[in-house]
């Protein structure tokens, strides 16, 4: 027997069993559950308080989504795809169960409003949950900049040897990065956090409504000011997915560089068995499959922003059905970067550094030539002339086979007579560690103080609890 529809008033015939499949979202809104029943007590504690259901109904209404729930949580309700979307399978539901009081709830609603407000509370949710794991991959890393202080490996530009940096100021700079990205999810959900409840189709209500009533309830900061943009704001979506698009490309980069380093030609890191795979045909083999598919993955999350951004290039106001497809993208956008991050963590918390060969990495690509620069600066040597000393004495050591520390005085005073013996104090890449001062280098002492500043504020943010 075919489920009647609630919007079937007008229509003669049935819909078609192709079109009921077709259209149907409550295979992937389902999730929406939760929002949609919270939004339902609110919006009928609303009601009540304007007058337009009675107290006794808004009791009823309320014991009957509540009854919903508890159904839903312990995985006895039957979603019902001829029902469409996750709101008609509630409705429905409550109207079987509790009667006329059930057909009342959608006075001035519409599933337009009813939908932007389900998504945006799970947005919200969504983005204290990505806080939390952005805190705890930050937490490992932290961790691993403390438990290895004072290891000293080549910095690279163009993925060349560059100059000597800590580990840990290396490790520090993803910190920096995820909290940039976590400083963005904060503006996002503060510019989503306004309720579209009240907006209903398109127009508002000619009923005495009161949306600021409802939007307390849920806890937003405010209302929707124009109903149609209300109903077809998916802004939030858009940034949403923008901010995961930037935590998936910081974790494909470390991923990137962990990856190389894992290769027996440079050895920086070893990853615990536990999180690396093998080869069904070479025996020998540790694959960093983790670090892989977090890589792959990021050009899954940046497919689901593209893709918001084209569903929404073209659209009229208000509402269209291709809003449809935006939860498509953004809940496997959303469940892909926090799988990644929560993974990542641990991956973080079993891996090693081999201090012995990044040592022996800093012996290669003259990485202290900057350092015999900058002295002959203070020697009063201009730096682009001083810049042209250091090349030539790098040439020559490239001739002789060696290393700027391994040249005599001399050889460096038929370079330049500022030269004196104290250059040594300048070469080799402890001194080159140990001289660093400018604020934000991978001075010893400036990246012990960000560790102690990265511990505290990292410490005193405890997560929040997942309400999802």
């Amino acid at each position: 027997m075919k489920q009647k529809k609630p919007w079937g008033g007008r229509f003669t015939k049935q819909t078609a069993a192709s079109v009921e499949s077709f259209t149907e979202s409550v295979s992937f809104d389902w999730r929406l559950y939760k929002y949609d029943i919270e939004g339902s007590i609110a919006h009928a504690t609303m009601l009540a308080g304007c007058k337009l259901i009675t107290e006794n109904e808004k009791v009823v209404i309320v014991k009957g989504l509540n009854e919903i729930l508890s159904e839903i949580l312990a995985g006895k309700f039957e979603f019902k795809e001829s029902l469409e979307d996750v709101h008609m399978n509630i409705e429905s539901a409550l109207i079987e169960r509790i009667g006329e009081a059930g057909k009342k709830l959608h006075t001035a609603r519409s599933r337009n409003d009813q939908v932007a407000l389900d998504l945006r509370l799970w947005t919200r949710d969504q983005i204290q949950v990505m806080i939390n794991l952005l805190a705890k991959l930050q937490g490992e890393l932290v961790k691993k900049c403390k438990e290895h202080f004072g290891l000293i490996m080549p910095g690279f530009t163009h993925l060349q040897h560059a100059q000597p940096v800590l580990l840990s100021h290396y490790l520090l700079a993803y910190v920096e990065m995820l909290e940039r990205d976590k400083t963005r999810l904060q503006d996002c959900c503060a510019r989503l956090n306004k309720s579209p409840l009240g907006a209903c189709a398109l127009a508002g209500t000619t009923l005495p409504t009161n949306p600021l009533h409802t939007a307390k309830l849920l806890g937003f900061q405010g209302v929707s000011e124009n109903s149609m943009d209300a109903v077809s704001d998916r802004d939030f979506c858009i940034e949403y997915a923008f901010c995961l698009s930037s935590i998936a490309m910081h974790m494909s980069r470390l991923c990137e560089e962990w990856i190389i380093w894992c290769n027996d030609e440079v050895k920086f890191i070893e990853i615990s068995d536990a999180y690396c795979t093998g080869s069904s045909i070479m025996p020998q083999k540790k694959n960093p499959d983790v670090l892989e598919l977090i890589r792959g993955k990021s050009g899954r999350v940046f497919g689901h922003l593209t893709s918001l951004l084209t569903l929404l290039k073209g659209l009229p106001l208000s509402y269209n059905r291709d809003m449809q497809e935006d939860k498509v993208a953004i809940f496997d956008a959303s469940d892909t970067v926090q799988g990644s991050l929560s993974i990542l963590a641990e991956l973080v918390a079993n891996t090693s550094f081999n201090g012995k060969r990044m040592m022996l990495a800093c012996d290669k690509g003259f990485i202290d030539a900057t350092a015999l620069a900058e002295y002959l600066v203070k020697k009063g040597v201009p730096f682009r002339k001083a810049h042209e000393i250091v090349g030539n004495i790098v040439r020559e050591c490239i001739k002789a086979h060696c290393r700027l520390e391994d040249l005599k005085l001399e050889g460096f005073k038929a370079f330049s007579s500022a030269i004196e013996k104290d250059v040594y104090k300048a070469l080799g890449v402890e001194n080159c560690i140990k001289n660093y001062k400018s604020h934000g280098s991978t001075a010893p002492q400036f990246v012990k103080k960000r560790i102690a500043y990265w511990e505290k504020k990292l410490s005193s943010s405890s997560p929040r609890r997942n309400t999802d």
